[in-house]
């Protein structure tokens, strides 16, 4: 156990995660938001440890941190650690606590970004500063970076970042975030430990029919609603094919041996769904990445009971595999047909890391060290994360946030859901983790 790790800096990844919480970053879109207050909040405590942080903005409000950590040697490739300070919506209604009272209460810190992701913010936080009172420096360089507007289109966070200050990134060839290293209970005595190696592309769209004006009591075979309506069923019925990329397939395969199940799939007419079928629980750790998809999520028409609208409009939620843009592209346009145009409304690229790399050998191996009971497997995000825009500077992405969490807490369930939170001794497994992977990487 490192020493440097102690009470004081398990404490303190608790109090940091309660109090970021307590800060509202809700992020609602179009740009209603406003991070600075916990942009301020991490720089405070990285410049106490001698960093010097750079807060930077493209709309004011809308703030991001970034400081680096020299390392002991000067020709390592440097490491990209990021997590992002805005949280999705949150009604109190709903809630048995108020999503931002940060209460710490039985073990566990309520509050929305309780998991996604003010718990690896303050992991973070509580292990450089630890770091720094021990005297303690990493192999590479690290980068820190505190990004705004991850919960929307990221164009005030990591977007900005990459396009406008790819310097302070000059050295990072691969980066940690959110979405891996947690406990997945997968039946008794199967503890899954998921580690991110690839993340599904976005493609959300916007579909337009164009149609006639008139009156709701008379015959119009031009009716835009209807053929909006149409064209939106087609694409919620439709079946995509199975496209198995390099990272769902080593999923699939280590699961299958941890389950004692006979398949191969890299072989010729392998059944997919069969196995799927066969895996119980962790079916739900590669169901939602075997395929592109497209779910339609909000609709646009018309403005009185009487008055057939000359334009409707439809928006998808669609995810795109690695190598799987141009069967979209195509699928879209058949589904859609001749009366409906459609657009990318938002596009991001999909992503694939590497199984067998050195990094990940020891991200495999730091959750190993504090969960020997556990079985480390890696997956394929089926959203995205600040790792896309990333990518364009070169940064290879895994997702890694380290928590051990007991039977009952469900933190797919938790992520974007009523009544988040997250155990303390969640926390203080993942500031060991954390610690131990970063001084090893």
């Amino acid at each position: 156990m490192a020493e440097h790790i102690d009470e004081r800096a398990l404490d303190e990844v608790v109090t940091f995660t309660s109090e970021l919480i307590r800060i509202d970053t809700t992020n609602r879109g179009g740009g209603d938001c406003r991070e600075r207050p916990a942009a301020e909040y991490v720089a405070e405590r990285l410049a106490a440890t001698g960093l010097e942080p750079t807060l930077l903005e493209r709309t004011p409000g809308r703030t991001n941190v970034v400081a680096r950590i020299e390392g002991t040697d000067p020709s390592a490739e440097a490491l990209l650690v990021h997590g992002h300070l805005d949280v999705v919506p949150a009604e109190p209604a709903d809630w048995s606590e108020d999503p931002f009272s940060g209460e710490v209460r039985d073990g566990v810190v309520w509050g929305r970004g309780a998991v996604d992701m003010k718990n690896m913010d303050a992991m973070v936080l509580a292990v450089v500063r630890a770091w720094a009172r021990a005297g303690v420096r990493p192999r590479r360089d690290i980068v820190i970076a505190y990004t705004a507007d991850e919960e929307a289109s990221a164009i005030d966070g990591s977007g900005f970042l990459a396009d406008h200050h790819p310097g302070l990134f000059e050295g990072c060839t691969e980066g940690i975030s959110e979405s891996g290293a947690y406990t997945f209970h997968a039946g008794p005595g199967m503890a899954l430990y998921p580690i991110a190696a690839g993340e599904r592309g976005t493609g959300w769209l916007k579909l337009t029919a164009h149609g006639r004006a008139g009156h709701g009591s008379k015959v119009n075979r031009a009716n835009a609603v209807s053929m909006l309506a149409a064209a939106v069923a087609r694409i919620g019925e439709h079946q995509w094919p199975v496209r198995l990329t390099p990272t769902v397939r080593a999923a699939l395969a280590e699961l299958a041996a941890l389950y004692g199940i006979e398949a191969d799939p890299a072989a010729p007419g392998f059944d997919v769904d069969e196995l799927l079928a066969k895996l119980g629980p962790a079916a739900a750790l590669v169901e939602p990445t075997v395929r592109n998809s497209s779910n339609p999520t909000m609709l646009e028409a018309g403005y009185k009971i009487n008055v057939i609208p000359e334009h409707a409009t439809a928006y998808v939620d669609g995810r795109i595999l690695p190598g799987g843009e141009d069967e979209f592209r195509d699928t879209l346009d058949r589904l859609t047909g001749p009366d409906v145009d459609w657009e990318f409304h938002h596009k991001e690229v999909a992503l694939q890391a590497p199984v067998d790399s050195p990094t990940y050998a020891k991200l495999r191996a730091a959750v190993e060290e504090f969960a020997p009971e556990g079985h480390v497997v890696p997956y394929c995000m089926s959203g995205g994360t600040d790792a896309k825009q990333f990518s364009r500077l070169g940064i290879t992405g895994y997702g890694f946030s380290p928590l051990r969490l007991p039977p009952g807490f469900d933190y797919q369930a938790l992520f974007h859901g009523v009544d988040e939170r997250v155990p303390v001794d969640a926390l203080h497994f993942g500031v060991r983790v954390l610690d131990h992977y970063l001084r090893s990487a």
